[in-house]
């Protein structure tokens, strides 16, 4: 194998896994109820029954945000993708965390049907998940965060521009975390887990 078929690989994998983070953070959307049922509606993907949002802004919210994050996966740079719900006074009450690592080395002999039938269990496990989310506060907000392992240089592509750096408050203390789903083998290490603030957060949270 070249270097050459290897990036390519890797590419492969990186864009499998975008297509399935839009298709997730829609659920995700979806399972807390922050939009009435009717803005979305049932789609068949993976062999697995899911949500699109039917409105164009959001959908178009969703596939920018993911779409997005395509050349920073494929480069290793993002090590989580969060889906963020804040209170009205800015304090994030939930994150759905989407702990990535693509091996490079490994992209070359994944099987596409063992890949799309890994990343289906994620998203059979989000369609039963909602005994395990916390009901949303009035007047919230949510939003799709990066967490690089590493910034990539200033100008260095366009696809940099769609992302600021954020100000997301943080507890004070460490989360309660509850794991949902987990797929550790190569090419593609992906944990996806709950965090919550701890029974005893009481101070203000802090700017990050």
């Amino acid at each position: 194998m070249n270097m050459k078929d290897g990036n390519n690989q890797t590419g492969e994998v990186a864009r499998t896994l975008v297509e399935f983070l839009e298709v997730a953070i829609t659920m995700i959307v979806f399972l807390k109820g922050f939009y009435p049922s009717a803005a979305f509606e049932r789609r068949r993907y993976m062999n697995v029954v899911v949500q699109r949002a039917r409105h164009p802004e959001l959908r178009d919210y969703i596939h920018s945000a993911a779409s997005s994050l395509l050349p920073f996966i494929q480069k290793g740079l993002v090590e989580r993708v969060a889906v963020i719900f804040f209170s009205n006074d800015n304090v994030p009450v939930e994150r759905f965390i989407f702990k990535l690592t693509i091996n490079p080395s490994s992209a070359a002999s994944v099987n596409e049907n063992q890949l799309e039938f890994a990343l289906r269990s994620f998203l059979v496990k989000l369609s039963v998940a909602e005994p395990l989310v916390k009901p949303l506060p009035q007047n919230c907000r949510w939003e799709v965060t990066a967490y690089l392992r590493s910034l990539p240089e200033v100008g260095s592509s366009k696809e940099g521009e769609l992302w600021i750096p954020t100000d997301t408050k943080q507890w004070l203390k460490p989360p309660v975390i509850t794991p949902v789903k987990s797929l550790n083998s190569d090419p593609l290490c992906l944990q996806l887990y709950l965090e919550h603030p701890s029974l005893s957060e009481t101070q203000p949270c802090q700017a990050q």
